[in-house]
C-alpha cells in the first residue's frame, strides 16, 4: 500500500494556518481590489476538491489504498480553500465567499475511466503548481505571496503522490491492465502537455463532466464570474508561453520516466500513444472508452 507512506510523507511537511502564514505581514496599500476577486475565485475553485473526491471514491470502489489517499488529498486541498477565505476574512471581508458560492461548485461529476482521471488530475497538479508560482509573482501584497507559494507547494507533493499511483498501475501483474494504464497516461498526456494548440485552460475545473448539465457542466462555469479563469491567467497574472513550457515540459519529463522512453516533444509522445494503440488493437486488449 502506497497510502501509509504517503500520509507520513505529507504529514511531516504539513504546514499550520496559525503559525506559518505571516498574517502579521499584511499591508492593505499593495493589494489591489482586482487582485483581491482573483482570491475569491480560487477560493471557490478550490472548493471543487469536494465533489472530486465524491468521483474519485465512487470510480476507485476496487481500489481502496487509493481512495484511503483521497483523505489526505482532499483536507489539503479544502484547506487551500479555507486558507484564502480566511485572508479575505481579514482584510477584505466583503468578498467572503458565500455558502452558496461555495455549494454552487458541488455538483455530480459523470464516470470516466479511473486511470484518465488520475492522469488528468496528475497533469492538472502540475498546472496549478505552476499557476499558483506565477500568482505568487504577480500579486502585490506580502501574505497573498506567501500563501500562494505555500499551496503551490503543496499542489506539486499531490502530482508526485499521484505519480507514485501511475507507477504502481504500471506495474500491475495483470498486463492488460498495465497496458491499458499506459494507453490512458499517453492519451491525456498528449491533450494536457497541448494547452498552447486550445484557446481553453486545460485544468480539470475548466473541462466538461456532466453531459447533462453541458455546456453548463465545469466548475468554471459555476463561479460567480464564469469567465474569470481565462483574463486571470492571460491579463492578469500572465501565464504565458514561457509558463506553458515549463508545465509541457514537467508533463513529458515525468511521462518519460514512468514510461521510460525519452519524450522530448508532443509530438514524440503522440507517436507513442499511437503505437500503442496499434499494439494494443492487434493485441485484442480492450481501448479505454473515449469520453
Amino acid at each position: 500500500m502506497l497510502y501509509p507512506e504517503l500520509f507520513k510523507s505529507m504529514e511531516s511537511v504539513r504546514w499550520n494556518m496559525a503559525a506559518d502564514i505571516p498574517w502579521d505581514d499584511f499591508d492593505r496599500s499593495k493589494l489591489t481590489d482586482e487582485q483581491a476577486n482573483t482570491i475569491k475565485m480560487n477560493a471557490i475553485t478550490e472548493w471543487a476538491a469536494l465533489p472530486a473526491t465524491e468521483m474519485f471514491l465512487r470510480d476507485n470502489r476496487e481500489d481502496s489504498d487509493f481512495s484511503a489517499f483521497m483523505s489526505v488529498w482532499f483536507f489539503e486541498e479544502q484547506k487551500h480553500s479555507l486558507v484564502l477565505m480566511e485572508y479575505l476574512r481579514r482584510f477584505m471581508p466583503e468578498l467572503l465567499p458565500t455558502e452558496e458560492e461555495l455549494h454552487r461548485v458541488r455538483f455530480e461529476f459523470d464516470p470516466a475511466p479511473a486511470m484518465e482521471t488520475l492522469m488528468l488530475h496528475f497533469c492538472g497538479e502540475v498546472r496549478l503548481n505552476h499557476w499558483y508560482r506565477c500568482a505568487a509573482d504577480w500579486h502585490t501584497e506580502p501574505v497573498i505571496k506567501a500563501i500562494y507559494k505555500i499551496i503551490s507547494q503543496d499542489e506539486a507533493r499531490h502530482a508526485g503522490a499521484y505519480l507514485r499511483y501511475m507507477k504502481r498501475a504500471l506495474g500491475d501483474q495483470n498486463q492488460v491492465s498495465a497496458a491499458q494504464a499506459r494507453m490512458a497516461f499517453s492519451k491525456i498526456g498528449v491533450l494536457m502537455a497541448s494547452a498552447h494548440r486550445t484557446p481553453q485552460a486545460l485544468h480539470p475545473t475548466n473541462l466538461h463532466v456532466n453531459k447533462d448539465m453541458f455546456p453548463n457542466d465545469t466548475v468554471q462555469s459555476k463561479l460567480p464570474e464564469p469567465g474569470w479563469l481565462e483574463r486571470w491567467l492571460d491579463t492578469q497574472i500572465r501565464f504565458d508561453k514561457d509558463w506553458e513550457t515549463k508545465v509541457s515540459g514537467r508533463i513529458l519529463h515525468n511521462l518519460s520516466l514512468l514510461m521510460g522512453t525519452a519524450f522530448e516533444t508532443v509530438q514524440d509522445l503522440n507517436r507513442y500513444r499511437k503505437e500503442l494503440v496499434r499494439n494494443a488493437t492487434s493485441s485484442g486488449i480492450i481501448l479505454p472508452a473515449a469520453n
